[in-house]
């Protein structure tokens, strides 16, 4: 047969032998084992097919289809009675690895063909009673064994009943085996499983004095406990695999309950479909371990956890001491260690954590009065420090033991139970050059082993070399010496501890101003680098602004030149929206968070010529046809200032319809452009109630465009010149911190985690300029003004991300708003300028009134946020006096023309 007629068996070769050789480089590699096994089967070489499922085997638990067909390949080739007994250990692995229903099933109907040797009748019941203990309670799949067993024993009474000669014997036995069918429909009834009325339709129909009250009573109770298991049931039918919340919520169902028999089957259940869940496994077996206590089943149960998940180290841990616990010999102890140490740990901590495990286990084995025991115990802690020191460290470059535990450990047994304190010492001199001889609680550790076990000059001398070495809590070391020279030791030895204390904390002070001075430098470095980047993003976002708005502009002005002609004023120049709140001629007035805006209105246009509006929304406007109200429908309760928005927003009229359109009906919207046509970066939305504005005023600080929104009520200033808009108190809030000199990079979550650790934070607000940007400021509000006032005490002067950071109790500095009676600041260009100078004379003059005359006004400082207000010198001219100014007419003694004259001649 040539090769190419087949070359589907060539490409199986190929692959098997690609299979074998990665196996023979990685023989934990599962799936290519699932392969092999595949390939082989579908060549049908049963020989090699049966030595690759072997060696699987002992490496995994297999899946109930591996072991499905591994039996029935095995149950092909059985020719005699010696092949049987093969098989039937072959089916006792198979139903150790997973609880599974469909094994038990084929089992004992193989088990049946062999009834007839000797014996195999109570063989094939002796395998029924084992698979109803195991799958029995199976709530879906459990009434298949049951009905098994049932017709077994129905087809045994049946053949007995035609064999039989009558014989009293022959009657006894009929009895037997028809009790024997009550019993096991008695058995079935009292376990809740799915179709159980037709079981017991069954039974009454089989039973010719019809159902005992016992068992009706019994079957109730069944279906009951079945209704309640039910909604559980059919999550685990309608879920996707492996279905693992439905089995915890079912687990911790069953567990409550409290009956073991049916938490164990639900675990397995779990087990077989999650059986690399290393959680699932260490909840069933501490289960068992503080439930059933049941020897052989807790050591099966952890013996199959290990062999599912080998890299998990607490079931390893929990396997060697459910091994003591049960009384297992000490090689089968020591064999189960060495195969922890080859399961390949994830990380060096689990190494030493198990390595721990096994001398706590060898230490209790110890007499200590005879030497082989202990020897071996030396023996292994020298062996564990090898270990972590070569093996582990080769592998993950860290011994995973930083502060020497094990060594710590065999320095304390060595003290206490041997009394060898010479061994101790070198040990914890052992410990202190694998660098821990920095840290204070490593000395304080040796310290108070010398003080349990040794003598108080080895304890000084301990204390010493504390002080010394330690860096990171050098003031705790120095009491405990200061403290332990009280109680033993002479002057000399006082004089010696203070001198030494002294000059190591001195050093230590010195060290931390210089790292504090060198923190300071480093953040005032950022800042300034900070600003630098800020100031050339602001000037290059100006820059393109500009240029941007050059563009449109020359844009605008070719395309309506030839209409308009030279003399005329282009459509993208008009001033638009100026029927506003009473600014037709005036400059708008914005009040915000911020404080004051005001700008002033362009110079009277030219005569607009006829039919321009229309040819402007027509040419720059058409995909927009906004509602038009007059302004007497306007209504300012129904209507929202927005503000702060980019002068780039594109469409800022579709825009903000588009944003407000959610709080309610939205009536028309405003937006202000400049002469040039360049939106102002505010608006006005209008509504149809007044139910839309306090949603809308919701949406105060959203982001649009990379800059916060400010929303505010929409009031004419003319009418309510007091009103303001800014939402936060000025006044001391002593249930509130102020927090200064934070990073620009500080999130409120990261704030959040900070403040929680000193009372129960209620709103947190990071202070931002009209940008977006940070200030580095924030207001944090607590619970009540005690939890506030121990926030400033354990917060203010600590490090965040190397900045040093001020915390005080929130007193914000009062919002002075412009005179109102400067109109000029209100009315802008529709009002003359004002031809007063800075002190009320003419704007060329010059103040004539002497320096003796100026009075110094001292008004009493008051912390703010962020601020101390400064004394400031405030002048009077002899005329006209006011609040803060010292008139000469206050003075107690009046002058003359004389004391006058002295005044404007003193130097």
């Amino acid at each position: 047969m040539k090769p190419s007629s087949h070359p589907n068996i060539l490409v199986v070769k190929r692959l098997e032998i690609i299979c074998t050789y990665e196996l023979s480089i990685n023989a934990f590699d599962y799936n290519c084992h699932v392969d092999l096994i595949k390939l082989l089967r579908q060549e049908g070489k049963l020989h090699r097919l049966r030595k690759a499922r072997q060696k699987m085997s002992e490496l995994f638990p297999l899946t109930e289809e591996i072991w499905l067909d591994w039996l029935k390949d095995e149950i092909r080739l059985t020719e005699d009675e010696s092949d049987r007994e093969k098989v039937y250990e072959l089916f006792e692995r198979a139903v150790k690895d997973y609880m599974c229903p469909e094994i038990w099933l084929e089992y004992v109907q193989y088990s049946i063909g062999g009834m007839g040797a000797q014996g195999g009748i109570e063989r094939v019941r002796s395998i029924f009673e084992r698979a109803l203990t195991a799958v029995g309670l199976h709530m879906t799949k459990g009434a298949s064994i049951w009905e098994a067993y049932r017709e077994f024993e129905i087809v045994i009474l049946s053949t007995v009943q035609v064999f039989t000669l009558g014989s009293c014997t022959d009657l006894l036995q009929n009895i037997s085996m028809l009790e024997r069918i009550h019993t096991l429909f008695r058995r079935q009834l009292a376990v809740p499983l799915m179709d159980m009325e037709g079981t017991y339709a069954e039974y009454s129909d089989w039973a010719d004095d019809g159902v005992p009250e016992t068992v009706t009573h019994q079957y109730r109770r069944a279906l009951q406990q079945l209704e309640k298991c039910k909604p559980f049931e059919e999550a685990l039918l309608v879920s996707e695999p492996p279905k693992l919340a439905e089995y915890q919520a079912y687990i911790d169902f069953e567990m409550k309950e409290g009956d073991p028999a049916r938490v164990q089957i639900i675990f397995e259940r779990a087990l077989a479909e999650n059986c690399l869940v290393p959680d699932l496994w260490i909840k069933y077996t501490m289960y068992l371990d503080r439930q059933l206590k049941i020897k052989d089943l807790v050591l099966s149960a952890h013996e199959r956890a290990v062999r599912n998940c080998p890299w998990t180290m607490g079931l390893w841990k929990s396997y060697l001491l459910a091994l003591e616990r049960h009384g297992a010999d000490h090689q089968t102890v020591t064999d189960v260690f060495e195969k922890a140490l080859n399961a390949g740990f994830i990380q060096a901590a689990d190494y030493v954590e198990i390595w721990q495990s096994n001398l706590d286990y060898l230490r209790r084995r110890v007499d200590f009065k005879w030497s082989r025991e202990l020897d071996e115990l030396r023996a292994a802690f020298a062996r564990s420090l090898d270990y972590l020191k070569e093996d582990v460290k080769e592998r993950f470059s860290e011994s995973g033991d930083l502060s020497c535990i094990i060594m710590q450990i065999w320095a304390r047994i060595e003290a206490l139970h041997c009394k060898n304190m010479q061994k101790a010492r070198e040990l914890w001199d052992s410990i202190m050059t694998k660098g821990n001889a920095k840290y204070a609680n490593m000395w304080l550790e040796y310290y108070n082993l010398e003080r349990s076990y040794g003598d108080a000059v080895h304890c000084r001398k301990a204390l010493h070399r504390a002080v010394q070495c330690t860096s990171d809590y050098p003031e705790h070391v120095c009491d405990v010496l200061l403290n332990f020279e009280r109680v033993e030791g002479s002057l000399e030895d006082w004089d010696a501890a203070v001198q030494k204390t002294e000059t190591k904390l001195n050093r230590v002070n010195e060290q931390r101003v210089a790292e504090k001075e060198a923190v300071l430098a480093r953040q005032e470095e950022e800042k300034a680098e900070h600003r630098r980047k800020a100031k050339a993003d602001k000037k290059a976002q100006k820059k393109s602004q500009k240029t941007d708005r050059a563009g449109d502009k020359r844009k605008a002005e070719d395309e309506y030149e030839e209409e308009w002609g030279e003399d005329e004023e282009l459509p993208s120049k008009r001033l638009r929206g100026e029927e506003d709140f009473g600014s037709t001629a005036k400059e708008e007035h914005m009040e915000t968070e911020s404080g004051l805006f005001s700008r002033r209105a362009p110079p009277p246009r030219k005569t607009e010529p006829p039919g321009f509006r229309k040819n402007q929304q027509g040419l720059s406007e058409a995909p927009r046809q906004p509602q038009d109200i007059s302004k007497e429908q306007r209504k300012d309760e129904e209507c929202v200032f927005v503000s702060n928005l980019p002068f780039n927003l594109e469409d800022p009229e579709g825009k903000m319809r588009t944003l407000f359109q959610g709080c309610g009906t939205v009536q028309q919207v405003r937006p202000i452009f400049t002469a040039k046509g360049v939106f102002k970066g505010y608006c006005y939305v209008q509504f149809e109630d007044r139910l839309a504005v306090s949603e809308a005023l919701k949406l105060d600080r959203q982001e649009v465009d990379g800059r916060p929104m400010f929303v505010s009520p929409c009031v004419d200033k003319n009418k309510n010149p007091d009103f303001k808009v800014f939402k936060y108190k000025t006044a001391m809030e002593k249930h509130k911190i102020f927090i200064s000199g934070l990073p620009y990079s500080c999130t409120k979550e990261t704030l959040e985690d900070l403040c929680k650790q000193h009372g129960t934070v209620k709103t947190i607000r990071l202070v931002t300029n009209r940008s977006g940007k940070p200030k580095g400021l924030a207001y944090v509000e607590y619970e009540n003004e005690a939890q506030a006032s121990q926030a400033v005490l354990k917060m203010d002067g600590t490090m965040l991300e190397n900045f040093t950071i001020s915390v005080a109790i929130s007193n914000p500095p009062s919002r002075k708003m412009e005179d109102k009676a400067a109109p000029s600041r209100i009315l802008g260009a529709a009002m003359l300028r004002q031809p007063q100078g800075a002190r009320g004379k003419g704007r060329t003059q010059i103040s004539l009134l002497p320096r003796s005359l100026y009075r110094q006004s001292a008004p009493d400082a008051k912390a703010e946020n962020g601020t101390v207000s400064a004394p400031h010198a405030t002048v009077t001219d002899g005329v006209h006096g006011g609040p803060g100014t010292a008139s000469l007419d206050t003075q107690t003694k009046s002058l003359s023309n004389e004391d006058f004259a002295k005044m404007l001649l003193k130097k």
